[in-house]
């Protein structure tokens, strides 16, 4: 499950083009920002993205090397995107936490739903409580 889950409403252009649909969607989600200025937290996801078919774990000294940023960079991304239930450890690597992107957004809605469900209890009890 997400540390932190981020649903920022974002204008999608037209469709039709996979990398455009895939900012949109990292967009979406909070994953990307104005200070990431060489797009490499999308070129970190992008790559998982690709690998995620052949369930193939990264090292991050693989991503890094694959991607020519430093290894820190890519950890930090790596950080970023765990915490946003995207990614996840295994195998000695990193991967994407499923292998297709309706599964990835599928769970990230059930995330969302648990959240909420709890939200709806506390505020519940709050409520009884204050009479």
């Amino acid at each position: 499950m997400a540390n932190r889950i981020t649903i920022i409403k974002v204008r999608r252009s037209d469709g039709g083009n996979v990398n455009r649909d895939l900012q949109w969607l990292g967009n979406s989600l909070g994953l990307f920002n104005l200070r990431d200025k060489d797009s490499s937290c999308f070129r970190v996801f992008i790559t998982l993205v690709k690998r995620s078919k052949s369930n193939e774990a990264l090292t991050s000294d693989g991503i890094a090397e694959l991607l020519h940023l430093t290894r820190g960079t890519v950890v930090h991304h790596l950080s970023k995107l765990m915490d946003a239930g995207i990614v996840v450890r295994e195998r000695g690597g990193y991967l994407l936490r499923e292998s297709s992107m309706q599964r990835l957004i599928k769970d990230i809605e059930r995330d969302t739903e648990v959240i909420f469900n709890e939200l709806r209890d506390v505020a519940k009890e709050i409520d009884d409580n204050l009479g």
